[in-house]
């Protein structure tokens, strides 16, 4: 999985949504077009086919990111690689927010199938298949294409989009890292699936797709016991996170940036006890978003389940 801009492409910006390729894009392109060269007259339609897919993939992801800013939270990268496409978004601590950040995704391709298969229907109806036979194929690949990548995309294995879901609707229920537990343990069993699939059908992408989730699963993992521990501390009454409504917890967890020294800020009034230097903006331990603390002062105080 692409992790920073590195290795990639500016193509363009969209709502102030910058949109990478990743440059191991072009061979795995080159591979696939070549590969699938018998399915029509020429190969100017494979090229046209595999281009559609990154289309309906990059949708996909400004579904995605436009819903996370809808709701309040960053999004302002796509990165396109070869097992699709990557939204960076970072949505509100809360799991409506999320859960609508990523159901937008596949709801992308929902609103697509209407309207690929009533293009569809003209080909059938019109005999495209035997007068315009490689337009034909293009129509019902691409259908395919769309309808295949939603499936895809709902299985409940984090970190599909279908995983993320489950954990959103778990995160109403569980709490916040419960919910995260719960959905990458899953993932780890799907993961194991993937895995005897790819030896079974001996494909090389369901190995890659395997890899991809087990990376993911286990940061998941992780992040989801780091958040088991800062719920376990006490809060404090008399402020909250502006972004996620959070209370701050007790305890010297802020540090110095001059001389090292941690302190809890808002027992010390945003200044450290070692140098004196003053800290106006203050970062949230549970979202990290980081703001000034008058507006900590001043927001209302529901902590986020976690």
């Amino acid at each position: 999985m692409p992790t920073s801009r590195q290795g990639s492409i500016h193509l363009f910006k969209f709502k102030g949504i910058d949109v990478f390729l990743h440059w191991s894009w072009f061979f795995v392109a080159a591979y696939e077009i070549q590969s699938r060269n018998a399915r029509y007259s020429s190969i100017t339609w494979n090229i046209l086919e595999y281009l559609a897919l990154f289309l309906i993939v990059m949708t996909h992801e400004f579904g995605h990111s436009l819903a996370c800013r809808q709701v309040g939270g960053r999004a302002n990268r796509i990165v396109l690689w070869p097992l699709g496409g990557v939204a960076y978004v970072d949505p509100p601590a809360r799991p409506g927010a999320t859960l609508w950040s990523i159901a937008a995704g596949p709801l992308v391709n929902v609103a697509l199938a209407p309207i690929l298969f009533a293009l569809y229907m003209f080909a059938r109806s019109a005999n495209l298949a035997v007068t315009m036979p490689d337009e034909y194929r293009l129509i019902r690949a691409v259908l395919s294409i769309d309808i295949g990548l939603f499936v895809f995309n709902m299985l409940p294995i984090y970190p599909l989009d279908g995983g993320q879901i489950l954990r959103s609707l778990l995160w109403f229920v569980l709490g916040r890292a419960r919910s995260l537990l719960v959905a990458t343990i899953l993932g780890f069993v799907g993961v194991i699936g993937f895995v005897g699939l790819a030896f079974w059908i001996r494909d090389v992408w369901f190995a890659a797709i395997a890899v991809f989730m087990l990376l993911n699963c286990w940061r998941g993992l992780q992040q989801a016991r780091a958040l088991l521990k800062i719920a376990k501390i006490p809060r404090r009454d008399g402020f909250a996170c502006p972004r996620c409504h959070s209370a701050p917890p007790l305890g010297e967890f802020w540090k110095c940036r001059q001389c090292s020294t941690s302190f809890d800020t808002f027992q010390t009034g945003a200044s450290c006890p070692g140098c004196s230097a003053r800290y106006d903006v203050t970062t949230c331990l549970d979202c990290r978003e980081s703001r000034p603390m008058m507006e900590w002062a001043t927001s209302v105080i529901a902590p986020a389940k976690l």
